[in-house]
């Protein structure tokens, strides 16, 4: 049976976009086929709220089946309407477990007559609501009386309230609209979310469509940036550099091309702070000379061009209504973090997360992640920090709160660098093993732990320059409690230092690595896909055991399959006897794991082939955790089942040493930094 939810608002400006980004992010974590409906939307163009949330979602189904009908039928007759959605919904409905319907809230003006059509809708798909309230300029008294308001209209039409949101509360009033709600509805379920300022910043592009600005100068994504203030420039070049504030949008006309310069070098001087645009009105044209300069100076800055005058311009940045667009990451990070804080939804549902056990997608093993990281509070330091797409996740990981972290390099350069591409780090430490004072005590720790090699401190102090072995002592001397390297270096170059001073667990003979392969309903863990090319027998048997256990860390149930072209006894050869023999020394030394081999990988992971093969055993047709025999199988396999079935690769994982060092591969996406970061913080505290 499918499981739905109303979300729905009486007014617009409730921050409703942001409550459901929210809610999917927890919904998709309980897992199953999760998908958004749209019960009203405007006719011929496209939705910005399902474009928002269907790339969040797990549905099958694409928009046009996401949606009910459009505002010209509701008003055309509504009773029609709402029958056509009803079909629509359980239409929708057939392919998935859990669907979150967005109400409409079509008008400007607050009133019963837009909102109990959302009620009605809700009432007759059987769906609950959860009514989002604005507490956006409004008192504690005024937030209550509208839920109770918007509640009771919601009952008339016979629709359930399963719960109340009180939603951009300022957080002065947090505990007494809180109270006010728990006495208007007693048992019922009520939440109050604070007002968040990230999220009720207008980014500058939604300054450029409230002006009806085109962009004249730097790059499109940076529209995308809040603009936390608004600065009118009518004043002179000195007083406008007064005044200037971190992230703010500099208003001016366009002949005031003094002003335009300055902001430009102004934001990229590291004296001043970063702004998030500027807007020049008036509709002039830049003088030959001075666009002649500014096309010099590559220009990454928004500078949004509009027409109207400076009165004009300011009142309708000041009016702009925020929105979370598709690029907005700051946003979205912000409003999954809001709702997760002050909301759960499976203490609402938990028929939903009940429905959803034994089955994890690759979406819930991410926020599985997340949470795990969030909890273990590590700090990772980061050797290549002034890659872009380190920057970048290293934004994202602050907003989610994934990990304390710390960027090697030179601190002028990245944080310049970081400013000019719009991404906002300034919570992360920079440090410079160049000049950095732990270079010395470094250096010193390095060579004594070398010594037996030949090193001297001299030579020490010379290696210590080198990122990765910087960090590696910062792990080792527990500065940090782990790295991950590797975008712009090679493997080993993250390895070495990590074996040469952290070295492997007691016991453990060779470092290895997994990959968490997230197939569409469950994790794998295949091992060792990227480190020995040709493992022994002994060493396969101690990449079997670590990879089991890695597995268990990350909530992945152990059944070990050693891989071999063979199946039990059916075969034989050097490569199935050592593939045996490594299983013989895997049972020793783990007795408690269950593991089977030699297996074919068809026996390993379908039950209707192991139950021809080998009938009767406990792994095959059931393996989680599978061991190649060597890298070429190991690699090509990861790689056939990653492009072929669609699956997410996480990793490689490495395991084995002392301490978390986790190498990414070149071609490392900024999704991919994020996980391995994620999963290094788990690893470093023994988080679950």
């Amino acid at each position: 049976m499918t499981t739905s939810l109303y979300l729905a608002s009486a007014e617009s400006r409730s921050g409703k976009s942001a409550v459901a980004l929210g809610i999917l992010a927890q919904l998709t974590r309980l897992g199953g086929r999760v998908g958004v409906f749209r019960p009203i939307v405007r006719a011929d163009v496209t939705d910005p709220l399902l474009d928002l949330l269907l790339p969040h979602a797990s549905s099958p189904l694409g928009v046009s089946e996401a949606v009910g009908t459009t505002y010209e039928r509701v008003h055309a007759g509504a009773d029609a309407a709402v029958g056509l959605v009803v079909d629509r919904f359980h239409a929708y409905a057939e392919a998935h477990d859990t669907v979150l319907v967005v109400g409409s809230d079509f008008t400007d003006i607050p009133g019963p007559t837009e909102f109990s059509v959302n009620a009605s809708i809700a009432a007759n798909i059987g769906a609950p609501m959860l009514l989002v309230i604005p507490g956006i300029e409004r008192s504690p008294s005024e937030v209550v009386t509208a839920a109770g308001l918007t509640a009771h209209e919601a009952r008339l039409r016979h629709a359930r309230v399963l719960a109340v949101i009180a939603n951009r509360v300022a957080a002065e009033d947090v505990d007494e609209v809180r109270a006010g709600l728990a006495e208007q509805f007693g048992d019922e379920e009520t939440f109050v979310l604070p007002t968040d300022p990230v999220l009720a910043a207008p980014t500058v592009r939604d300054l450029m469509g409230a002006t009806d600005g085109t962009l004249l100068l730097g790059e499109d994504h940076l529209l995308d940036r809040e603009a936390r203030s608004l600065i009118v420039a009518g004043m002179t070049m000195p007083n406008v550099l007064e005044r200037l504030t971190e992230g703010a949008v500099v208003i001016c006309p366009s002949d005031r091309e003094e002003v335009l310069i300055a902001a430009l070098q102004a934001h990229a001087a590291s004296t001043f702070p970063t702004l998030a645009g500027v807007i020049l009105n008036g509709g002039f044209e830049l003088s030959p000379q001075v666009k002649r300069l500014v096309d010099g100076l590559g220009v990454h800055l928004p500078v949004v061009t509009t027409a109207g005058g400076t009165f004009v311009t300011a009142a309708a940045c000041h009016n702009a209504r925020p929105r979370i667009g598709s690029g907005s990451l700051r946003k979205k990070e912000a409003a999954v973090g809001a709702v997760e804080a002050h909301l759960d939804v499976a203490s609402l549902l938990p028929q939903a997360a009940e429905h959803a056990s034994g089955v994890v997608t690759p979406l819930m093993f991410e926020h599985q992640l997340t949470e795990w990281a969030r909890d273990a509070d590590a700090h990772i330091v980061l050797p290549e920090g002034g890659e872009e797409r380190i920057m970048r996740a290293a934004e994202i990981l602050l907003g989610r709160g994934v990990a304390r972290l710390t960027l090697l390099g030179k601190e002028e350069e990245i944080r310049s660098r970081a400013a000019s591409l719009g991404i906002r780090i300034e919570d992360v430490q920079v440090l410079d093993p160049t000049t950095d004072e732990r270079r010395e005590r470094f250096a010193r720790r390095y060579a004594e732990l070398r010594a037996h090699k030949g090193m001297t401190v001299e030579l020490a102090r010379d290696t210590m320059t080198d990122p990765a072995y910087f960090g590696t002592l910062m792990v080792l001397d527990d500065e940090a409690d782990g790295m991950v390297s590797g975008s712009i270096t090679t493997t080993a170059h993250t390895i070495r230092p990590a074996l040469e001073v952290i070295r492997t667990v007691e016991g453990v003979s060779v470092v290895s690595s997994v990959f968490f392969m997230c197939l569409a309903d469950q994790v794998l863990v295949y091992g060792d896909c990227a480190v020995n090319p040709d493992p022994t027998a002994e060493q396969l048997a101690d990449i079997a055991v670590s990879s089991a256990a890695t597995a268990a860390q990350f909530g992945v149930e152990p059944r070990v399959a050693m891989l071999s072209y063979s199946t039990g006894g059916s075969g034989s050869g050097a490569d199935v006897e050592k593939v045996r023999a490594a299983t013989d020394l895997v049972r020793q030394r783990a007795p408690e794991l269950s593991v089977e081999g030699p297996i074919q990988y068809d026996a390993a992971v379908d039950a209707a082939v192991a139950a021809t093969k080998l009938k009767g055993s406990l792994v095959a047709g059931r393996a989680t955790v599978l061991v190649f025999p060597d890298l070429n199988t190991g690699n090509n396999t990861y790689k056939a089942v990653q492009r072929s079935a669609q699956a997410v690769a996480v990793g490689p994982v490495l395991q084995g040493l002392n301490k978390p060092v986790n190498d990414l591969s070149r071609g490392a996406t900024v999704r991919d930094i994020v996980n391995t970061v994620a999963i290094t913080a788990i690893q470093a505290k023994g988080a679950r």
